[in-house]
């Protein structure tokens, strides 16, 4: 097959995060079991754009902030449209990474247009909505594509509830989850390690990482607290409880380009994720497929696979203690790490792996250009 995949922005410190490290996971699982696929989304941040990730060709084009104030609901990229007007027919299908912006909808509204076949992947962007624009955004292009895509793959079971409420119960839905690559395990060594690799911003709750290290502080006094990632509003509160408390106890490295980011988890012992609503996160992903024991909260779209994986620690949103009291469990505990380890090893080769993953992709592409009925979505996440 010829695919084209889409996202919204690819930029060297990975600000659009999750979704685009699915988009380059999979069409590298793609190019390598012999489809001939491509990338294309808008850019920002490099002086030259890149033409390739390895052995995938990425389509690059300048985005612009179309509409201020509203982050990336308001990004756009006329030469990407425009690039897509032109190219798209030579493509079976196009994967679209969609969410309500001017890059992503705009380019599935030219594949409806022009009748080439194409599935929509979500990643738990689309949902109903309080903003006063989302509605008639949603009556004018979401919803039209939503309802004529040949496949629309969701993550979690509230994900498929939120697409139907959003645009009803006739979504061609299916469940495709996200998947990493199979990488060697963790190298850590010397004195424990505990880390928060996210963007410093109010929903990933940085700040209930650092005063867990600080209520810690006393019981693991060798223990390294360390947070790798953009300043997106916490950095300034983050900065505080660091000077106050001294660098040796908790430390800021600033970003990781995406790329980096399993090689820096390679020298933790834990990864802690406090974050609230957060559907399916690649940095948790990650840090199972290398054997890290994971912190993560109820709220987490991953929560019930580690929990009964016995692959980490499950926590309630925005507690502090709890968070503090599962990092205490897990350091206090080795063989405990060390079982959890091999659990969370386990868990992703069988469920998360891009072998695994790419198999049942494959499968929904043969659907949906078969236009074969897709299996009645069930809550089970199978």
């Amino acid at each position: 097959m010829k695919i084209l995949h889409v996202a919204t922005l690819l930029s060297p410190d990975g600000a659009y995060g999750g979704p685009v490290r699915v988009a380059e996971h999979l069409t590298t699982e793609l190019a390598a079991r012999g489809h001939e696929v491509e990338l294309a989304a808008s850019f920002r941040g490099f002086d030259t754009a890149p033409t390739r990730a390895g052995d995938v060709p990425l389509r690059l084009k300048r985005g612009v902030q179309a509409v201020p104030g509203i982050g990336f609901a308001g990004w756009s990229s006329p030469r990407l449209l425009f690039w897509a007007l032109r190219n798209i027919r030579k493509f079976d299908l196009v994967h679209i990474h969609m969410a309500r912006d001017l890059v992503t909808l705009p380019i599935a509204i030219v594949a409806l247009i022009l009748r080439v076949p194409f599935v929509i992947q979500t990643h738990g962007m689309i949902d109903a909505s309080d903003n006063p624009l989302s509605r008639p955004l949603d009556l004018i292009l979401t919803i039209p594509v939503l309802l004529r895509a040949r496949a629309v793959c969701y993550l979690t079971p509230r994900e498929r509830r939120d697409l139907q409420a959003v645009a009803g119960t006739e979504l061609r839905l299916i469940h495709l989850p996200n998947g990493v690559p199979r990488a060697p395990e963790s190298a850590a060594s010397g004195d424990a390690e505990v880390l928060f690799l996210a963007r410093l911003h109010e929903r990933k709750r940085p700040l209930i990482f650092a005063q867990a290290a600080v209520d810690l502080q006393a019981a693991h006094p060798s223990t390294r607290f360390t947070m790798v990632g953009p300043d997106e509003g916490s950095g300034e509160d983050v900065r505080r409880l660091i000077d106050e408390f001294g660098a040796g106890l908790l430390s800021w490295e600033g970003a990781v380009a995406p790329a980096e980011s399993l090689a820096r988890m390679q020298h933790a012992s834990i990864y802690v994720l406090p974050s609230v609503d957060e559907p399916f996160p690649m940095t948790v992903l990650e840090a199972l497929s290398i054997g890290l024991p994971v912190v993560v909260t109820r709220s987490c779209g991953l929560a019930s696979e580690i929990d009964s994986a016995q692959a980490g620690v499950v926590v309630d949103d925005d507690d502090v203690a709890q968070v503090a009291s599962a990092i205490d469990l897990l350091l206090s505990n080795a063989a405990l790490r060390n079982a959890m380890s091999l659990n969370a090893r386990s868990l992703s080769t069988s469920r998360f792996s891009l072998d695994v993953v790419g198999e049942r992709l494959v499968e929904i592409y043969g659907l949906a250009l078969n236009s074969v009925p897709l299996p009645a979505p069930s809550d089970p996440l199978s």
